[in-house]
C-alpha cells in the first residue's frame, strides 16, 4: 500500500516485456490503461481509476490470466470483448459503477475459477452460460441490489464451492431456488438481505459447509437443530436477526467450528453445556440476548484444542479471496477495542487476505502473553462475549482453563458472589464484566495480567481494600472501577493508575486520591460530623462567599441613594443640560415625520 497518485492512461506504452502489473492501494485517477490485455496478470484494484472500459482493451491475442479492477470508479457495461482473454481464470470487478446485464459471453471463458462482480449496477438476469463454466469455484454476486425472490438459477451452480449474494435485499426464494442442494459449496453468504421465516433446515444438506453467514436479515424461529449435522462447520453467523427459543444442544457436535456469531437476537434459556465440546471454538459471541441461568463449567472447554481444525485447513487448497471476505473478517472480528481494533485502520484487501488466511490456518497476527514465561508469542487468541443477557449466578473457577481467549465480555449480566482468582491464570487483553453484581474483594491475581489493555470491573459490589497491585499494569490504556462504593483507600499518585481521570473512579466515596476530585454530582456527599440544622454555621468557604456579595449588594445600595439625593437637592449643571436636551429631542422628531408623510419637506 502506498499513496502514488496522477494518470496511469499511457503511461506503460513502452513497457513491451512487461508480464505482471500490480497498481493496487494507491490513489492514481483519470483513465484506464488500455494495454493491459498484454499482461498475464494486472490490478489497479483499490484506486481512483474512473470511465468506460473500451473494448479494444481486450485484444484477439489477450494473455491475461487475472484482471482485477476491484474499487474503483468505472462505469458502464462490461465489454463482450473480455471473452478474448480465453486464459482467464479470475476476474473481478467489485466495488464499481458497472451497469447494464452480465456479458453471456463469460460463459465462454472455460478457464474461469472466480468471477468477482459484487457492489456494482448489473441487472438481475444471470446468464445461463455461466452455468457451463466447470472451473468455477467463486462466484460474487453481492450489494447489486437484486431484490425480490432469489433467482431460481443459482439453485443449479452445482459446480461452485463459495457464492456471495449478501446485500442485495433478497425477501424470499431459499426453498424455492434449490440452493440447498448446491452439495459441493463450502461458502454461502447470504447476510444483509430481508429474508424473514424460519431458517431453513435443509441447509443441513450441504454436508460441504464450512461457513454458513445468514446475519442481518429477518429470520425467525428457532435455530434449526439439523445445523448440528454440519460437521465441518467452521464459521455459523446468525447474528442480528429475530430468532427465538433456546440454543440448541446439538450444536455441541461442530467439533471443527471456529466461529458462533448469534448476538443480537431474542434467544433464551440457558447455554448449552454441550457447547463445551466445541473444542475448535475459539469465537463465541452470544451477546444482547435474553439468555438466563448460570454460566455452565462445561463452556471453559471450548477452544481448548483447535489444531486439527487448523491443519486441516493448512492442507486445503487457498481459496480466491475478493473484498466480501474483508466484510466477513470485520464481522466475525466483532471488536471495537483491541487486539482487533487496528485492524479497521489497515485493512486493504490485501491486508485482509493475509489476516483471514492467518485465522483460518491458526497463525497468530498479534503477541499474547503466555502463563509462566515473560515472552510473549504470536497466537491465535479468542474472544467470548456474552453481555446484555440476564445470566446469573457466580463464575466458575474453571474459567482459568480459557487459556487461547484474550477477550472475556460479560457487562451487562446478573453475576455475583466473587470473582474467581483463576481469571488471572488467563491471557487478557481485555477484561469487561462491569454492571453485574460481582462481589468480595477485587482478585490481586488481576495484576498478574501483564498484557491487558482495557479493565472495566465498574457497577458492581466489590469491597475491600482498593489493590495497588493493578497499578503494575504498565500497558492499561482503559480503566474503569466505578460506582463500586465499598471499595477503600488510596489510589496511588503515581504509575499507571494515576493517568485516568476521575470518570474512572467515580461514586467510591471511600477511596480518595491526593490528584483528582471525586465527588461524584450523582452521589450525596458523606458527612462526617451531624447534619447541618437551619440556622446554623455554614462551611467557611460558604460563608465568604455570601459575605463578600452582601457587601457588594449594599455599596450599590448605598450608592444609588446618595446619587438620587444628590440629583434632587443640588441640581448638578450636566444633569439639567442633559433633560433639558432630551425633552427638545422628543419634542422636533414628532415634526420630522409628519413633514415626510406631507411630501418629504422638513420643518
Amino acid at each position: 500500500m502506498n499513496n502514488f497518485i496522477g494518470r496511469i492512461d499511457t503511461y506503460f506504452d513502452g513497457c513491451l516485456n512487461l508480464m505482471y502489473l500490480d497498481l493496487s492501494s494507491n490513489k492514481f485517477t483519470g483513465n484506464i490503461w488500455t494495454g493491459f490485455s498484454r499482461l498475464v496478470e494486472f490490478s489497479v484494484s483499490e484506486n481512483r481509476v474512473s470511465g468506460l472500459i473500451p473494448a479494444s482493451s481486450f485484444s484477439d491475442n489477450c494473455n491475461l490470466k487475472g484482471l482485477d479492477l476491484s474499487v474503483n470508479m468505472f462505469h458502464g457495461e462490461v465489454p463482450r470483448e473480455i471473452s478474448n482473454c480465453k486464459k482467464l481464470v479470475m476476474l473481478n470487478l467489485w466495488g464499481n459503477k458497472f451497469s447494464g446485464p452480465i456479458p453471456s459471453e463469460l460463459g465462454s471463458i472455460s478457464t474461469l475459477e472466480g468471477l468477482l462482480l459484487g457492489n456494482n449496477e448489473f441487472s438481475r438476469v444471470i446468464p445461463e452460460s455461466l452455468l457451463y463454466l466447470n472451473n468455477l469455484a467463486v462466484l460474487d454476486l453481492s450489494y447489486n441490489n437484486f431484490g425480490g425472490r432469489l433467482q431460481e438459477i443459482f439453485g443449479r451452480f452445482r459446480q461452485l464451492k463459495s457464492l456471495v449474494l449478501q446485500g442485495n435485499s433478497y425477501i424470499d426464494g431459499l426453498s424455492s431456488s434449490g440452493i440447498h442442494k448446491l452439495t459441493n459449496i463450502s461458502r454461502l453468504d447470504l447476510s444483509y438481505n430481508n429474508f424473514s421465516g424460519h431458517l431453513p433446515a435443509e441447509f443441513s444438506e450441504m454436508v460441504g459447509l464450512k461457513f454458513l453467514i445468514l446475519a442481518y436479515n429477518q429470520f425467525t424461529g428457532p435455530i434449526p437443530p439439523q445445523y448440528g449435522d454440519l460437521l465441518q462447520l467452521q464459521a455459523l453467523d446468525l447474528s442480528f436477526n429475530r430468532l427465538i427459543r433456546s440454543i440448541p444442544p446439538s450444536i455441541g457436535s461442530l467439533r471443527s467450528l471456529l466461529w458462533l456469531m448469534l448476538a443480537n437476537n431474542s434467544l433464551t434459556g440457558e447455554i448449552p453445556g454441550e457447547l463445551g465440546n466445541c473444542s475448535s471454538l475459539l469465537w463465541l459471541n452470544l451477546a444482547n440476548n435474553q439468555l438466563s441461568g448460570r454460566f455452565p463449567p462445561e463452556l471453559a472447554n471450548i477452544g481448548r484444542n483447535p489444531t486439527l481444525t487448523f491443519e486441516s485447513n493448512r492442507r486445503s487448497n487457498v481459496m480466491i479471496a475478493g473484498p466480501s471476505d474483508c466484510l466477513v473478517t470485520k464481522r466475525l472480528l466483532t471488536m471495537d477495542y483491541s487486539p482487533f481494533g487496528f485492524i479497521y485502520t489497515i485493512l486493504t484487501r490485501k491486508i485482509c487476505k493475509n489476516v483471514w488466511d492467518q485465522l483460518l490456518q491458526g497463525y497468530g497476527f498479534f503477541q499474547v502473553c503466555v502463563k509462566g514465561s515473560p515472552v510473549r508469542k504470536y497466537r491465535v487468541s479468542g474472544y467470548l462475549q456474552l453481555s446484555g443477557n440476564q445470566l446469573t449466578g457466580e463464575v466458575p473457577s474453571d474459567i482459568g482453563k480459557m487459556q487461547h481467549f484474550s477477550v472475556l465480555h460479560l457487562s451487562y449480566n446478573q453475576f455475583n458472589g466473587e470473582l474467581p482468582v483463576e481469571i488471572g491464570n488467563l491471557p487478557l487483553v481485555v477484561l469487561n464484566i462491569s454492571w453485574n453484581k460481582f462481589s468480595g474483594q477485587i482478585p490481586r491475581e488481576i495484576g498478574n495480567l501483564n498484557c491487558l489493555l482495557n479493565l472495566d470491573l465498574s457497577h458492581n459490589n466489590f469491597s475491600g481494600i482498593f489493590p495497588t497491585n493493578l497499578n503494575c499494569l504498565n500497558e492499561l490504556s482503559k480503566f474503569n472501577i466505578s460506582f463500586n462504593p465499598q471499595i477503600a483507600g488510596q489510589i496511588p499518585n503515581i504509575g499507571q493508575l494515576a493517568t485516568f481521570e476521575e470518570e474512572s473512579y467515580l461514586g467510591n466515596p471511600l477511596l480518595h486520591s491526593r490528584l483528582l476530585k471525586l465527588q461524584d454530582p450523582t452521589v450525596p456527599p458523606l458527612n462526617s460530623g451531624k447534619q447541618a440544622l437551619p440556622g446554623e454555621e455554614e462551611s467557611e468557604d460558604g460563608f465568604w462567599w455570601k459575605a463578600l456579595l452582601m457587601e457588594y449588594g449594599c455599596g450599590m445600595a448605598f450608592g444609588m441613594v446618595m446619587l438620587c439625593i444628590c440629583v434632587v437637592k443640588v441640581q448638578p449643571k450636566w444633569v439639567v443640560n442633559n433633560v433639558e436636551g432630551l425633552h427638545q429631542l422628543k419634542a422636533v422628531r414628532p415634526w420630522k415625520k409628519n413633514g415626510s408623510r406631507g411630501g418629504g419637506r422638513t420643518i
